[in-house]
């Protein structure tokens, strides 16, 4: 009788697990940050590769093999500081587009058989929403199970994106202008997604561990000092975030996402007092571009005291239309003169 039950037993184990290996995602999954990994590379002056990672993103598996993965695009990591703010500020624009989101129905009948295979490359059509554009692409990967609580989910090669199917040319302009070298305009993705079972007890161990967005990537925690202020102002001042329409000193809704970010910097330079410059294009009277600017200048003075910067050290400035960006000529070029820049004083 009792041999009866004992093979009862272990014929139900089986089966339950045999049930569990057909779908090996069964019971969802939980992306081990600690683990993984996600960067690209980038090459510029035609020669010469850089690569650069993520440091803060998250994601899962659910129980029919629907995955996603959220980057914190401000957690972009060069392991250069200065570079760090560039891509955020310059590039990815992470004042307006915070996360980067990859979704993927991985099929249940190509990796059936994971449990005996170990290992399946199959093609994952794969959904990549950056900088406010969704794309559609597939991409060969690797699956592999590596024991029965934890996955491997990698690219089998680098994933080439066209900067120009995401909008971020005008951002490769501006990296471009802010380190004197041309780029070419794509970018190399390599994953390398590390997963746990839902349920797993080391899981649990390293979600609390996790951070997230720029609290993880190389940057100086608290009081920045005269060479990190300067940096970063001229760099904000370079991202061509802060213009204006013709005629008028109003911060539009985009420009008050820029302010917000911009705000936390001013604080961080307690000790400094801070330029605030404004300009315009050369229609209009010349006079009156200088009252202009002036406005301008005083208008963002003021929405950065609102977020709590001292007044003591805020110097509003008008140029007018002395100090031009670029030649008026076109009206992209007026657009860029209609500007704010930022120069730390002593």
């Amino acid at each position: 009788m009792l041999r009866q039950i004992y093979c009862l037993i272990l014929l139900t184990f089986i089966s339950i697990n045999q049930g569990a290996f057909a779908n090996p995602f069964g019971g969802g999954w939980q992306l081990d940050g600690e683990q993984s990994t996600i960067g690209f590379l980038s090459v510029k002056k035609g020669t010469i590769a850089e690569y650069s990672g993520f440091a803060s993103f998250s994601g899962e598996i659910d129980g029919e093999g629907n995955a996603n993965i959220t980057i914190a695009l401000d957690s972009v990591d060069t392991k250069i500081d200065l570079r760090n703010v560039r891509m955020r500020f310059l590039f990815f624009e992470t004042f307006k587009h915070a996360e980067a989101v990859i979704t993927a129905a991985i099929p249940q009948d190509q990796i059936a058989d994971l449990s005996t295979a170990k290992r399946k490359i199959i093609d994952l059509p794969v959904s990549l929403s950056l900088h406010g554009i969704v794309s559609n692409l597939t991409t060969p990967v690797a699956v592999t199970l590596l024991d029965n609580d934890s996955v491997n989910i990698s690219t089998v090669q680098p994933i080439i994106l066209s900067l120009s199917d995401f909008d971020l040319l005008n951002g490769l302009s501006k990296l471009e202008d802010a380190a004197s070298v041309t780029i070419t305009p794509v970018g190399i993705v390599s994953l390398d997604l590390y997963f746990r079972r839902s349920g797993a007890e080391s899981l649990q161990a390293v979600a609390a561990s996790q951070k997230s967005g720029s609290e993880t990537a190389l940057e100086t925690t608290g009081t920045f000092n005269r060479d990190e202020c300067e940096g970063r102002f001229d760099i904000l001042s370079q991202s061509r975030s802060l213009n204006f329409p013709p005629n008028t000193a109003s911060i539009t809704a985009e420009a008050s996402s820029f302010l917000d970010v911009l705000a936390d910097v001013v604080n961080r330079c307690p000790d400094m007092r801070i330029e605030v410059g404004g300009h315009t294009d050369a229609w209009g009277k010349s006079a009156w571009n200088l009252e202009l600017s002036r406005q301008r200048a005083v208008a963002v003075t003021k929405y950065l005291m609102d977020k709590g910067a001292s007044q003591a050290r805020l110097v509003p400035v008008g140029y007018g239309e002395t100090k031009p960006l670029v030649d008026n000529t076109t009206s992209e070029n007026r657009a860029k003169n209609r500007r704010i820049e930022f120069k730390v004083l002593n």
